[in-house]
């Protein structure tokens, strides 16, 4: 599988699992927590979650899952912007280590921006790392101005946000920006999270075109789209096991250059500056 390298040097596959939605309901707990074994099994070792996710409940997931396998995951977590304060950040980093049974996170992110100065959230990112309870930090779903802003106070390893075929927005300046830094972005909601949106892109006339062609789902050829993109780690989230797999599989297409100029004329990149698409 492609991977993406970290300024720090550490590199991990280019396709992650998500786990929104995930511990909001106990009945659906074992299936979910088979789900990320699965996807560990796979190859897939990115596992990104939050406080936000079930109010922690998505990190009790996460815990039970790497129950014996905690080496074999590179672990990304998010806080709370209201949290993000010097003593809230490094507070609720000891709730999350609890519920994910572990001793460190391999990646810990503002999860947006609030009222608490970047400058703060970051000092007490630092004293994370110092303590050794995180080995490194970024933040998410962050514009290019703020990100600008972000790299004067510390030195963040990625910046997570929304993109896809649809929310392409990025391609003007925050992705050639982070790429010349060197800075890994990560993609998510990767096919959409929206009902609507999702019908809307997985429906497109060019994307089952080039589905048939390949032998494969409008969804693998959305997410092999992602996961071509130089410098993008695509977190997509999965319960059922063919679901898994068939994410896992979108990894191993091959897009031609017609391929992607076909998907271009039918999604096409930004021609100025935009917004940030968020969830």
């Amino acid at each position: 599988m492609k991977t993406v390298t970290f300024a720090s040097g550490v590199g991990v596959p280019a396709l992650g699992q998500g786990t929104w939605n995930m511990g909001e309901d106990r009945a659906r707990k074992a299936d979910e927590v088979r789900a990320l074994q699965l996807g560990l099994d796979l190859g897939m070792t990115v596992i990104d979650t939050a406080e936000m996710y079930g109010e922690g409940g998505a990190e009790e997931v996460v815990g039970a899952a790497l129950a014996g396998r905690r080496s074999e995951a590179f672990l990304v977590s998010k806080v709370y912007p209201h949290n993000a304060s010097f003593d809230g950040v490094r507070e609720a980093c000891e709730r999350s280590l609890r519920r994910l049974r572990v001793e460190s996170i391999d990646l810990y992110l503002l999860h947006w921006q609030g009222h608490h100065p970047l400058a703060e959230t970051f000092d007490g990112f630092e004293a994370l790392k110092q303590a050794g309870k995180i080995r490194d930090y970024g933040v998410s779903n962050l514009d290019l101005p703020s990100m600008e802003e972000a790299v004067g106070y510390g030195a963040p390893a990625t910046d997570q946000v929304l993109y896809n075929l649809l929310k392409r927005g990025i391609e003007f300046d925050l992705l050639p920006w982070c790429r010349a830094r060197g800075m890994p972005v990560m993609a998510y909601s990767p096919l959409e999270s929206s009902g609507r949106e999702q019908a809307a892109l997985l429906g497109h006339p060019a994307l089952r075109t080039l589905a048939d062609a390949h032998k494969a789902t409008p969804a693998q050829i959305a997410l092999a789209w992602v996961l071509h993109q130089d410098g993008v780690l695509a977190i997509a989230k999965a319960v059922d096991p063919v679901h898994l797999r068939a994410n896992r599989a979108a990894a191993d297409i091959v897009l031609t250059s017609d391929d992607l100029a076909a998907l271009d004329r039918a999604f096409p990149p930004p021609r100025r500056a935009r917004a940030l698409d968020m969830r």
